[in-house]
């Protein structure tokens, strides 16, 4: 199954023609301006007419709930330039966070004898 937030879409409220170079700008992060030069230099090839008209045509709208803030766009763009990168970036915040909650407990349970004496009970 294929998230929304991984598939390309037309962005028709940023768009100068069909919407392609801004739908590529929100699920590449790179600039609409780079995509627009990259195809008017194409041109010439007559490859990036067919193209353009193929992704206008077949790609579906941008819905409007796609995102909930910037962040969240950015995070998005990561996750389909490189998956396993944001999967390795996400297991190193849970170990981070990890690490931090057992230091934090650690200096509680240590400081607090009572309450180290029960944990001990328990087992």
């Amino acid at each position: 199954m294929v998230s929304e937030r991984t598939k390309f879409y037309r962005d028709k409220h940023n768009a100068k023609l069909m919407g392609v170079c801004s739908g590529l700008e929100d699920y590449t992060g790179i600039d609409a301006i780079w995509w627009r030069i990259g195809f008017i230099l194409l041109i010439g090839t007559g490859f990036s007419i067919p193209l353009y008209l193929l992704l206008g045509i077949f790609a579906g709208k941008k819905p409007e709930h796609l995102y909930v803030d910037q962040d969240e766009q950015k995070y998005w763009q990561g996750v389909r330039q490189s998956p396993q990168r944001t999967a390795r970036e996400i297991r190193a915040q849970f170990r981070d966070i990890d690490r931090r909650l057992a230091s934090v407990e650690h200096h509680y349970v240590a400081s607090n004898q009572r309450l180290s004496a029960e944990i001990e009970r328990l087992r």
